[in-house]
């Protein structure tokens, strides 16, 4: 058998249904005739082609003779004598149009350094008609000037195979790396392909270190491609039972919920439930908002750690009482860890996610804005708190009403923890932003839940300070009167600092990097050279994604 029209065996038949039949042989002219004038302009219209044939049998062969004896099939497998000699009827064409939304979502994939080559059965200009269209191939950066695909762009499975594999004298073939990292910066459409060169495309970029090559990422970097600067990330598509090794092997293996085999569903890390590539970039934002959320609640929650651990830190060598009690730091454990969660955790993804580059694998989690936040924050807090221990005397009516005066239960060392406590939860605003972003607000009226935690905990918080005083002083620590307005007053505004002192923070951190910057150019790096090489490493891809032609 031929898989699909592109390989025409046996004879043609010509004439009408009504007329008499006459059967011509197909000579190589023919042949040529059939692919230049009907195979191929389906194909480039993005279309299957299926020939219809038949043959005429007086009998069934016996058991022992159903194979023909010298003819295979295009796979080497021994062909079925019933299924050569045919004669062809006809060619016809088969449009599977793409959807409406996958053009946008291969370009949202770009846009996001997702690397997205396609992986197909069809033939070779079929395939390359589909990718076009889907926007996988680029006319400016994979065609010639005539139009003709640029060579390692596009090939068939079959020189695939030959390509990176050496063969033993027995046939059996042997993987070649150093080859494959010749193909695969190249190859964006890999047609005619089996089940087994998907594995082979998800071992091979598995284990490709080309990134660790610089002279040979420079060279391809001056052909217009840019190598991520870490080991790739492999997912890979696959709705069929010989697909499930590959969807095993890859980082993320998508399965396909409709369409898709048991098998290839259990080998997969995910299933499409729609069986639409789209929603591969909803997976992508999704995934990458669950990272950014974990990187907000650790940013958070570190900033308090550290202002805490130093405090207790400098308290210990002063002769002075802890300004936070057990039970004040077991409330500010709360908000730090559950409440902080619920608040940080709910952020919904947004489009921009989807508009930087990808996290190395061997990057770390706490990053140097971060880095920067945390610690510039723990400064702030430390320095307020210890400014209201040290300097009471300017503190609006500390010395006023029931006493103690001094010490926990006072109004002093009250006004302390609910400065403090409202530091954090001003700092929760902070936290919502990684990159040093101006604006800590846009955005959150989409988070009701982030508005809602930051509510009740200013709630709690108040009632704490004011009411629980009656009944437990002696547990919270506060003082039995709570606060005055204008204490409270105070307690915002130093609360309140750290959205101010933020921006301070941001501010000079890009001070920072354009003086790095500046004298990066100063050592002959111009300023034309350093933004080509970043755009140049915005679009690298770290992560492929396979498909298996079902766009």
């Amino acid at each position: 058998h031929a898989d699909g029209a592109s390989i025409v065996l046996g004879d043609v038949e010509k004439g009408r249904p009504t007329e008499a039949v006459t059967k011509l042989e197909v000579d190589d002219s023919k042949r040529k005739r059939l692919m230049d004038e009907v195979i191929s302009p389906f194909a480039h219209q993005a279309m299957r082609t299926i020939a219809l044939a038949y043959k005429d049998v007086d009998e069934l062969p016996a058991p022992d003779a159903e194979f023909h004896p010298t003819m295979m099939n295009t796979d080497g497998s021994p062909a079925f004598l019933l299924e050569t000699d045919l004669v062809l009827v006809a060619v016809v064409g088969i449009e599977d149009p793409l959807r409406a939304e996958v053009p946008d979502a291969i370009e949202r994939c770009f846009q996001a350094g997702i690397d997205v080559r396609m992986v197909t059965g069809d033939n070779l200009a079929t395939a390359i008609a589909i990718a076009k269209g889907a926007g996988i191939l680029n006319i400016e950066l994979h065609f010639d000037k005539e139009g003709i695909i640029l060579p390692r762009c596009a090939m068939e499975g079959k020189v695939f195979r030959k390509t990176v594999h050496d063969y033993k004298s027995d046939g059996e073939p042997i993987f070649r790396q150093d080859k494959f990292d010749e193909i695969w910066p190249y190859l964006r459409v890999l047609a005619r392909s089996s089940p087994e060169d998907k594995l082979t495309l998800a071992t091979g970029l598995h284990q490709s270190m080309l990134f660790s090559n610089s002279e040979r990422v420079k060279e391809l970097q001056q052909q217009g491609i840019a190598i991520f600067p870490d080991r790739q990330v492999i997912a890979m598509t696959g709705d069929g039972t010989n697909d499930a090794p590959a969807l095993k092997y890859a980082d993320i293996g998508f399965a396909m919920g409709i369409s898709g085999t048991q098998i290839a569903k259990d080998a997969a890390n995910i299933i499409l439930l729609d069986d639409n590539f789209a929603s591969i970039v909803t997976a992508a934002k999704w995934g990458r908002n669950v990272f950014d959320s974990i990187q907000k609640f650790l940013q958070f929650q570190l900033t308090v750690n550290i202002a805490i651990c130093a405090l207790s830190l400098i308290t210990a060598f002063i002769d002075k009482e802890k300004p936070l009690t057990v039970l004040q730091l077991l409330w500010l454990n709360l908000i730090m860890d559950s409440l902080a969660s619920l608040a940080l955790a709910s952020e919904p993804p947004t489009a921009n996610q989807l508009k930087r580059p990808p996290v190395n694998r061997s990057a770390s989690i706490i990053t140097e804005q971060m880095w920067f936040n945390m610690l510039g924050q723990s400064v702030y807090q430390v320095i307020i708190v210890i400014l209201l221990m040290f300097q009471r005397d300017w503190l609006p009516g500390v010395d006023e009403g029931p006493s103690p005066h001094e010490g926990p239960e006072s109004r002093h060392y009250t006004i302390i923890f609910n400065s403090f406590v409202l530091m954090q939860v001003f700092n929760e605003y902070n936290s919502r932003k990684l990159q040093g972003e101006w604006n800590i607000l846009s955005g959150i009226q989409n988070n009701r839940l982030f508005l809602i935690v930051s509510l009740a905990t200013v709630a709690l918080q108040v009632i704490i300070v004011q009411f629980l005083g009656v009944f437990g002083e002696k547990a919270f620590s506060v003082h039995r009167d709570g606060l005055t307005g204008e204490q409270w007053l105070v307690c915002l505004a130093f609360g309140a600092g750290p959205l101010i002192w933020q921006q301070i923070i941001n501010l000079t951190k890009w001070i920072l990097d354009h003086a790095c910057n500046g004298a990066f150019k100063s050592r002959g790096l111009a300023g034309k050279d350093r933004e080509k090489k970043a755009k140049s490493l915005a679009r690298s891809p770290s992560l492929k994604v396979r498909s298996n032609g079902s766009l």
